[in-house]
């Protein structure tokens, strides 16, 4: 995630209460939001020039911009962050509510029906997709990888854990590769990870995929990416629950029919969805990302609220909503962090 640039030190403090309040109003209108409308809102005595002179140094610092000439303001991605960071003040869930949540993640047998109820429970209380990823299981450290050139264009990836354990997966390449190429991607690798726990060299390989893949050769790209596939093996099946992606349709900047598409084809195929999931799950507490930050265009209108679950003291996941820029945080978050937890208290009942 980005912080504020400049810091919201800048921003002064009658400038974040207007923020404040169009956020809110947009949040909740999904319309631009008008200096006459926040003249009223922020219950400040104030001139029309004032509040327009106000909103017009929140655009220049690139918290809110207008749509169209001569209309309301809109928050931006960064308007958002500092709105999330710094002015969010989170409502606290009624215990009849929770208690509800609770049971509904109780007495339903095994993990697999847990994480796919709790997908379900999250886009029920948000009217957002839910979307909660399977449990990532310990499978010891990396020990070594290797990669033998098969006819056809295929190469066998084989990797084996400290536990001896091992685990093969057939990757269709580009080109064929000489033996002596994939004995010096292999070493590589294994000079990297060799004794390295599997999930820390899972989120270096989704990393190193996404920031450096553009210095890396051809070679070694394609080893990253045949490496990334056994280890994601080794862990288990790498999937996720997803509920409630048609409550999407039913805010106007996601509705086009084109925009639509695009968001359900990310949700069927998964793997970005799971990508970012896995950036929080080293994380401590709630995540949130804001349009752009996610760093996938096709979730650039959209936020992820998530939050770590697990089992027996340990994190074995994430979860979470996918939603538009303007969902309603201040409910939202909290709903992401008690359905965490009240999943986690569910798997250790087990």
């Amino acid at each position: 995630m980005t912080s504020t640039a400049g810091g919201d030190n800048q921003v002064s403090e009658r400038a974040q209460h207007f923020l404040k309040v169009l956020i809110e109003r947009y949040i909740r209108d999904g319309q631009p939001v008008g200096s006459r409308t926040l003249s009223k809102e922020t219950g400040l005595e104030l001139s029309p020039a004032t509040v327009r002179n106000v909103m017009a140094d929140l655009e220049e610092m690139g918290l809110v911009s207008s749509p169209h000439i001569s209309s309301g303001r809109v928050p931006t991605d960064l308007g958002y962050r500092l709105f999330i960071d710094s002015l969010l003040t989170v409502k606290r869930l009624a215990e009849q509510e929770v208690a509800a949540m609770r049971r509904q993640l109780n007495d339903l047998g095994d993990a697999s029906t847990l994480i796919e109820r709790a997908s379900q429970l999250l886009s029920g209380v948000t009217r957002l997709a839910g979307v909660v990823m399977m449990p990532r299981h310990e499978h010891g450290a990396f020990r070594q990888i290797e990669f033998l050139s098969l006819s056809g264009g295929r190469v066998l990836a084989i990797l084996v854990t400290s536990e001896g354990e091992v685990h093969n997966r057939v990757v269709n390449t580009d080109r064929s590769y000489l033996p002596a190429e994939l004995e010096q991607a292999a070493n590589c690798l294994n000079a990297m990870f060799t004794g390295q726990d599997l999930h820390a060299v899972r989120r270096r390989l989704v990393a190193d995929m996404k920031t450096t893949r553009e210095h890396m050769d051809r070679v070694m790209l394609q080893a990253v990416e045949m490496a990334q596939g056994v280890v994601e093996a080794a862990e288990g099946t790498d999937d996720c629950f997803i509920a409630g992606q048609t409550n999407l349709m039913e805010f106007n900047e996601l509705a086009s029919v084109e925009r639509l598409k695009q968001l359900f084809d990310a949700f069927t195929e998964k793997s970005q969805i799971l990508h970012l999931l896995d950036r929080c799950i080293a994380a401590e507490g709630v995540q949130i990302f804001v349009g752009e930050e996610s760093g996938y265009q096709l979730l650039d209108d959209c936020s992820l609220v998530t939050a770590p679950y697990g089992s027996d003291d340990q994190v074995i996941g994430v979860l979470g909503v996918i939603g538009p820029t303007r969902m309603n945080y201040p409910r939202v978050i909290p709903l992401v962090d008690m359905t965490a937890r009240l999943l986690t208290a569910a798997l250790k009942q087990q």
